[in-house]
């Protein structure tokens, strides 16, 4: 009797302990991996459903539902699917499932943006049971990685007559390492449980539970009170609001995040078109001593366009540090002077905090050069369709997410310089063009890094961004967990290895 009440006692505690809580700050829309246009939407898909390939830990591209793949000739891509993988309700998946998938992107049926993903395939084949072959129009740089689109079962929606409405964007059923247990409901905590039949292995954490929790404070309090396993943590939390306690019962990873924040100019005005401007106001700006104020040292300075880490950021690239004294002597040979200086505009919107604390910053660290910066700061909407988008600023702080293969076209092409586009700077470099669309038709990953290597040279060069700094990405993971391996794609890459100790 006793030898059965401490076995159930232990099988309710090894269970209780495999319990992963983490949380959402807003409610999914549809867990469908074509439809997840929302950050929680696309959380909760990226457990449920697989693509073809998936990126490793440093960020290369390996199989997925794809053991290996070929390119047939530089516009043809042929997969060799795996055959051990089974749906969540145990039918087997198969090269039927990525041809009925595509289908159903490319049809009327569904309104999603990464149907453009797909604009350069021609047409998709079958060649038998576990091998597919793609067609492209022409050699398409994103010919192998936009596959990284989660895969549906086509048995389960090859009969929905409405995909936008179907009940299985509530109850999605997958490839993935985890499985949903029933329909999540709005505002309502989301379970999701081991796939025991997962392709690599059972993940050793049984159960993932994700709480709603809208607020930020909130979440930090959750986190705190240990209600919570993993959460984000600002640089001012880390610095002043972590006690003994926390800091025993969390261990704290940082990376650099996938984004960067910088002051774009004019280029179409005077004096912004000249180079050796825009140079003199890069040296003036320490942007070290921005990321002491501003994040408490958590961060990196940004000195080009892409991802450091990645196969694109030039290895031997040697940033321009701060040199206010070369700045002082550059003004001065351009004809600045304290009688007449050099004064400007920066713009940027009110609702982000940071910004703003930044651009007052750069105002201080302009005038030790003797440049003279009103600042003005607008609602974010008011911001873009009067001052960004009309091309109506001197300079503007703003920033953009860092991609693990960028896509430079929209905003350095000449061809992004037209209303409504990301080139809203008016950047214009023939070689960079030249190099952009000779990147596009790149299907080797080794060539495709080192012509976008001279894109970024170049464009550094040239200055038409002040690039300020890469913010770090803080994360506090409780410290029973083992298996933790930080990487440039993120912290959970590795998930399914992850354990609770003791």
């Amino acid at each position: 009797m006793l030898k059965t009440l401490f076995i159930s006692i232990l099988t309710i505690s090894t269970l209780f302990a495999s319990e992963f809580h983490t949380s959402i700050s807003s409610s999914p829309n549809r867990i469908n991996p074509l439809l997840a246009t929302d950050s929680a939407s696309s959380e909760i898909s990226d457990w449920i459903f697989n693509g073809l390939v998936k990126f490793d830990k440093d960020a290369n591209i390996v199989g997925d539902l794809a053991k290996s793949w070929r390119f047939e000739n530089n516009r043809t891509l042929i997969f060799s699917l795996r055959d051990n993988v089974l749906w969540h309700d145990g039918v087997k998946f198969s090269a039927e499932d990525v041809l009925f998938t595509y289908k159903l992107l490319q049809s009327k049926k569904l309104t999603t943006p990464y149907a453009s993903e797909f604009k350069e395939v021609e047409r998709v084949e079958l060649m038998g049971e576990n091998k597919i072959k793609v067609i492209y129009k022409k050699p398409y740089f994103k010919a192998l990685s936009v596959w990284m689109m989660g895969i549906l079962p086509k048995h389960l929606w090859e009969n929905e007559k409405n995909p936008m409405q179907s009940k299985l964007n509530k109850f999605a059923i997958g490839t993935g390492p985890y499985k949903m247990r029933k329909a999540f409901e709005v505002n309502k905590k989301i379970e999701l449980v081991a796939n025991k039949s997962y392709y690599m292995g059972e993940p050793k954490i049984k159960k993932q539970i994700f709480h709603y929790v809208g607020d930020s404070s909130t979440n930090f309090l959750m986190l705190k009170a240990k209600k919570l396993d993993i959460g984000g943590l600002t640089p001012l939390q880390v610095n002043r609001q972590l006690n003994s306690s926390f800091k025993k019962s969390f261990t704290i990873y940082e990376r650099a995040a996938n984004s960067y924040t910088y002051l774009g100019f004019n280029l179409r005005k005077a004096p912004f078109n000249n180079p050796k401007v825009r140079e003199a106001i890069n040296l003036a700006i320490d942007k070290q001593e921005l990321i002491d104020i501003l994040f408490f040292s958590h961060g990196k300075p940004c000195f080009g366009p892409f991802m450091p880490g990645t196969s694109v950021y030039p290895k031997d690239f040697k940033a321009k540090e701060y040199n206010l004294k070369r700045s002082i002597e550059l003004l001065g040979e351009l004809g600045y002077t304290k009688e007449h200086p050099l004064h400007f505009t920066i713009t940027t919107n009110a609702d982000n905090p940071i910004r703003v604390n930044a651009v007052e910053i750069i105002q201080q660290q302009l005038l030790r050069a003797g440049v003279e910066v009103r600042l003005r700061v607008m609602e974010w909407q008011a911001f873009l369709n009067t001052v960004v988008m009309p091309h109506n600023f001197d300079a503007v702080v703003l920033g953009w997410g860092l991609g693990l293969i960028p896509d430079a076209y929209s905003i350095w092409h000449s061809d992004g310089d037209k209303k409504g586009g990301f080139n809203f700077v008016g950047y214009h470099n023939k070689e960079v063009d030249s190099l952009i669309i000779q990147a596009e038709s790149e299907i080797d990953p080794k060539k495709f890094a080192k012509i976008y290597q001279k894109i970024f040279k170049i464009i550094v060069k040239d200055n038409p961004y002040i690039f300020l700094y890469i913010p770090n990405s803080i994360t506090a993971v409780n410290s029973k967990i083992k298996g933790v391996e930080p990487s440039v794609i993120g912290l959970q890459h590795n998930f399914i290895h992850w354990q609770i100790g003791n």
